[in-house]
């Protein structure tokens, strides 16, 4: 009975040991399986990454270019500016007294000559009388000194004669002498103080001329300071203001030249006037003066346009833009912004030419914003690519495929 359970138990054990060997069996071949399937995903990746690479080492970019010409148009460029009247001037009261009488506000257009306010100054109309007065007794008092004299001319006439026959002694003699010589520098005397009360005259009618404040120009009051009844003193250093007046049939623009331009600037030029609020309308000008002197902190000159305002559209104290056109001294070649490089080298552009990129290093005379002003570095009808790739070398392969032959815009 023991012996059949001893073999029971062996082949128990035997089929154990199979279940376990094909496990392991079918272990080892899955894990061979995954290991080769990984090997050869990953030599397919390897060969994919290398075949990119390849491609991308091979692959020619297509750049756009554009063809690039010299040019000797003017420089145009245009700067901000201010209007300003071409005359303006503040008037005082140069007689003191009170306003009589007003006639203009602001807004009103005067011409020259024209009465504006009155001012009565009943204490210098009196001074006026006075002097006056004075003047008349002056001149009674040199008709009364030119008799005296006369007087004593005669009498040292007739009597040098009889000192000389003997008639009159020589005391009287040198008496009617002396008296004559102290008569006519009393005529002197009293012609001065004529004159110098005559002076006083002509003063005292220039202040009272003052009572009428005329318009010194044609023009337009910009600000009025008094009203009638208001008191005005004519004090060189607290006089009252009284009107401003501005002459704005011409307006002054100025405007800041920077040195680059400046050397260029000549008076006579032509220049555009432009206001925002006036659209579709420019204002022709002419450059008439400038400061022939730069600015020390801005290097920049300060240039006036004059502008024709006859029919006044324009106002002084207008902000605007003012274009220039100024004559090249040398050809320059213009180029699109977006062909320039700016790296640690400087400036360049890359030009197309032989299916590859050359780097060019340039030099600029000006910058326009979407534009730049080449004078050295770049021949005429040279191709340059427009934004070049982030990493062009210079030998590069290039394929010119958007070609826009259309050359560069001029000015």
């Amino acid at each position: 009975m023991i012996k059949p359970e001893r073999q029971s138990d062996h082949d128990q054990s035997g089929r154990r040991r199979r279940v376990t060997w094909g496990a392991l069996l079918v272990a080892v071949v899955l894990i061979g399986s995954l290991i080769g399937y990984g090997a050869w995903r990953r030599g397919q990746s390897s060969a994919m990454a290398q075949q990119t690479l390849k491609h991308e080492q091979n692959m020619v970019p297509a750049v756009r270019t554009r063809s690039v010409n010299a040019t000797t148009n003017p420089r145009a460029f245009s700067l901000t500016g201010t209007t300003e009247a071409f005359e303006n001037a503040t008037l005082f009261a140069r007689a003191t007294g009170y306003i009589k009488e007003r006639r203009i506000d602001i807004g009103s257009r005067v011409h020259a000559g024209d009465l504006l306010a009155t001012i009565a100054a009943p204490d210098l109309d009196q001074q006026l009388v006075q002097a006056r007065a004075q003047e008349t007794q002056l001149e009674a008092a040199l008709e009364q000194a030119r008799a005296n004299e006369q007087l004593a001319r005669s009498n040292n006439e007739r009597t040098s004669r009889l000192v000389g026959q003997g008639w009159q002694s020589q005391q009287q003699g040198d008496t009617d002498r002396l008296g004559f010589a102290a008569q006519s520098a009393g005529v002197r005397v009293a012609t001065a103080n004529l004159a110098a009360q005559q002076a006083q005259v002509s003063r005292l009618e220039q202040l009272t001329g003052f009572e009428r404040v005329t318009a010194p120009f044609d023009g337009i009051i910009t600000s009025r300071q008094v009203d009638v009844g208001s008191l005005v003193t004519a004090d060189t250093a607290t006089g009252t203001p009284l009107f401003s007046i501005a002459r704005t049939n011409t307006l002054r623009v100025q405007s800041y030249v920077p040195q680059d331009a400046a050397l260029a600037i000549e008076d006579g030029a032509q220049a555009d006037v432009i206001v925002p609020e006036i659209p579709g309308r420019t204002f022709r000008g002419t450059i008439s003066r400038n400061a022939n002197a730069l600015q020390a902190g801005t290097r920049t000159l300060l240039t006036e346009v004059d502008v024709d305002n006859t029919d006044g559209t324009l106002h002084p104290g207008l902000y605007c833009t003012v274009r220039f056109s100024i004559p090249r001294k040398r050809p320059v070649i213009i180029v699109p912004a977006e062909a320039v490089i700016f790296d640690e080298r400087g400036l360049s552009v890359a030009i197309a030419a032989g299916g590859r990129a050359h780097l060019r290093h340039i030099e600029l005379e000006a910058d326009n914003g979407a534009e730049v002003e080449v004078k050295q570095g770049l021949d005429p009808g040279e191709r340059v690519i427009l934004n070049p790739p982030i990493d062009i070398a210079d030998g590069m392969p290039v394929k010119d495929g958007a070609a826009n032959d259309q050359t560069a815009s001029t000015h």
